[in-house]
């Protein structure tokens, strides 16, 4: 696939006069001149600039600013709200925005799929005025099966990736999210993990390119970066060291059937000792098995009290038959049968895993947009030992205290025990047998919002003797802003060392060198952004390389 390459040509004496106009303009009140920066350098060959454009007083400012917003938590009228929102037509007009928000000095957001846990795609808590630039325009997938490629836009959701492939090949797949309205740009940039992870690794494990505008409003591809940003890029956080446009992907070989199966077990039903047995086998698994545990309350259907049940959510990339024999030889505690297994097609497989029910047809996949939102909050920890049966115990009194939790356990082992920690930024490798994701839900965030955010850090308190230590670790894309969080015109190092070391651990260090190198004004930058050494000279850079 080739690219024309675009380039910012602008009179000298235009832009003298552009730059005197700028200077003159409050940038609260800067909308129309924004425009028309934009306009003057980007190609105009496209749709009028006032068509993607989005003011407060526009009436589909808010209809725009919710559409992919997952966390209602930041729709609330008290968030702080954009300037206003540009939706891009054209790889130019990215280029653009970050050209015109340097001579406005208006701050950036970015925003490919809304699915941030804090909202920092979309909402600024700590610096105004901002713009929202929101890439759900640029979707294209470009899939080349004869060379295991495509070359997807930052704006397309992993569900349109997966059905574009599926369209040219029932045998081919890409290992990414489970979501299918993730948008794919800022997904990779946080490692992108999914149901095939403990065969082929993440979604960043296999990104072979990229295109991106850098902080000068140039596009760059893998080769005009360098090496050492496009390491960054993949699992190093969103928003930190210029804008994704394009990712191309390798793609995967998977069977033309695999087999999927959901078994779920109470308390009642022995769920304590079943979910330590879990524990123990799950990161030995063969690898083309990915088992992962969904926990909830729930009533007992004959008592009709208040339990725990754990879902076992299985993909296998392989027939039944082989299958049963792995789980009656590995997992037998589970009693699966082959009444419990459904064979299906891979593309079948993900709406399965994503929820939609039986018969669901594949072009739900192209909707785009997140049908389920709520009040929300989450986080995140990694397992290397299993938790006892005392301690899920405790877990259980705690998830019966409140009214709408849910932990997702994602196991580990198999390819991903065999990536190292620095092949990417991501670094949660070897050692780890599972993941956890904490979650509480509430409907009424004006009663309720205290309460389950106090539940919810009670609950983390908790876990922290069963789970990894020094740093206790997270996962970026589930982004947590009580780690800590840089503030207005204080990015610093010292300040982002608790929740770095937790998101990247040893990578930490070469991700704010890279940052020095490539943004050392820092005009990437957000709530948990990496920053720059500011003190730092060229020539230091060289010296202190991690």
């Amino acid at each position: 696939m080739k690219f024309r390459k675009s380039y910012i040509v602008v009179p000298f004496l235009l832009l003298l006069l552009i730059f005197h106009s700028i200077s003159l303009v409050d940038s609260a009140s800067t909308p129309d001149q924004f425009i028309q920066c934009v306009s003057i350098n980007s190609e105009l060959s496209v749709l009028p600039l006032s068509t993607v454009f989005f003011s407060p007083n526009n009436s589909l400012f808010t209809s725009v600013l919710q559409s992919s917003a997952q966390n209602l938590r930041y729709l609330v009228p008290s968030a702080p709200k954009p300037e206003f929102i540009f939706t891009p037509l054209h790889e130019s007009h990215v280029q653009a925005a970050v050209v015109c928000s340097k001579q406005f000095r208006l701050h950036l957001r970015i925003r490919s799929g809304g699915h941030d846990y804090e909202g920092l795609s979309y909402v600024s808590e700590i610096e105004r005025p901002f713009i929202l630039l929101d890439l759900a325009n640029l979707r294209s997938v470009q899939v080349d099966i004869k060379r295991n490629t495509a070359w997807i836009q930052a704006g397309a959701t992993t569900g349109e990736v997966y059905y574009r492939i599926s369209q040219k090949s029932k045998v081919h797949g890409f290992p990414a999210g489970l979501c299918t309205t993730l948008g794919i740009g800022g997904h990779i940039t946080g490692g992108a993990y999914g149901s095939m992870m403990r065969k082929y690794g993440l979604g960043a494990d296999n990104v072979l390119d990229a295109k991106i505008v850098d902080v000068n409003g140039r596009i760059l591809d893998r080769a005009a970066m360098g090496e050492d940003l496009f390491w960054a890029i993949r699992g190093g956080g969103g928003a930190s060291f210029g804008i994704i446009l394009w990712w191309k992907i390798k793609l995967v070989p998977v069977p033309a059937t695999v087999t999927v199966f959901t078994v779920s077990k109470t308390l009642e039903q022995g769920g304590t000792k079943l979910l330590y047995k879990w524990q123990q086998v799950v990161d030995k698994l063969d690898e083309d098995l990915f088992i992962r545990a969904i926990i909830q309350p729930s009533k007992d259907a004959k008592t009709g009290k208040k339990t725990v049940v754990t879902s076992y959510q299985a993909l296998f990339l392989g027939g039944v038959d082989r299958l049963v024999q792995i789980m009656s030889k590995s997992f037998p505690e589970l009693g699966l049968a082959r009444k419990d297994c459904a064979g299906m097609s891979w593309i079948q497989s993900v709406l399965y895993i994503a929820g939609y029910s039986k018969n669901t047809p594949p072009e739900v996949l192209l909707q785009a947009k997140t049908t389920s939102k709520n009040y929300f909050k989450a986080k995140s920890d990694f397992v290397r030992f299993p938790i006892p049966e005392k301690g899920l115990e405790g877990l259980w009194r705690r998830f019966l205290a409140e009214e709408n939790p849910l932990t997702i356990w994602t196991p580990y082992g198999g390819m991903m025990s065999k990536i190292s920690e620095s092949s990417i930024p991501f670094p949660h490798r070897k050692g780890n047998i599972f993941m956890i994701q904490y979650l509480t839900v509430w409907f009424d965030d004006k009663k309720d919002a205290t309460k389950h955010i106090n539940w919810m850090k009670s609950l983390y308190d908790y876990m922290a003797p069963y789970v990894s230590r020094f740093p206790r670790e997270a996962y970026v894309n589930y982004r947590d802003l009580d780690l800590g969080m840089n503030e207005r015109n204080n990015t610093s190092f010292l300040r982002a060392i608790p929740w770095g070391s937790k998101y990247f651990k040893g990578n930490f260090n070469r991700l704010v060198w890279i940052k020095t190198k490539v943004d050392p004004h820092n005009f990437f930058r957000h709530e948990q952004s990496i920053p720059p050494l500011t003190h730092l000279r060229i020539e230091d850079l060289e010296e202190w390389n991690p």
